[in-house]
């Protein structure tokens, strides 16, 4: 019976392990296989964190549509976080810009879920299609729905 290697007991050692065999050129003793595995899994989490980062804002941007009267600065930052966030994931990953439209369609769904479940609003309160389009959505001054004071009240 084989022993457990330190890729399964050890992960953070087994990093640092790899990254000094790969600046030393030990090609023969790499975990080539499980390295692998790791670089395709960072890039699904950019995916997943450009995805994750859309739901949220989605989700604030029916909130602060649909429910105008509970706005909040809360709300409002969240909302120029998250596109703050996006822009600086796009910056740093600039492949990522063609998966936008699907990931848009993805992050739509859960920002739904995260307005239901956060305003009591019934599902069918909210569009089936998302009702903003990518560049509104990223647009750090788009804000659903009616002017609010908060927005301008900030921006002094």
């Amino acid at each position: 019976m084989l022993s457990p290697s330190l890729y399964e007991t050890d992960f953070y050692a087994w990093t640092q392990e790899q990254a000094t065999l790969l600046r030393n050129e030990q090609w023969s003793q790499i975990d080539l296989q499980n390295l692998i595995e790791e670089i395709q899994s960072l890039g699904k989490q950019q995916r997943q964190e450009l995805r994750n980062r859309l739901s949220v804002l989605i989700g604030h941007l029916l909130k602060w549509q649909y429910q105008s009267g509970c706005r909040s600065r809360s709300w409002l930052a969240t909302l120029r976080i998250q596109r703050l966030d996006i822009a600086e994931l796009l910056e740093d990953n600039p492949s990522l810009k063609p998966y936008l439209e699907e990931a848009l369609r993805k992050a739509y769904l859960k920002g739904v879920e995260l307005a239901v479940g956060e305003t009591d609003l019934p599902k069918r309160t909210f569009p089936v299609e998302c009702p903003y389009s990518l560049p509104e959505i990223v647009d750090y001054d788009f804000y659903a729905g009616e002017p609010c004071k908060l927005v301008d009240e900030s921006e002094q």
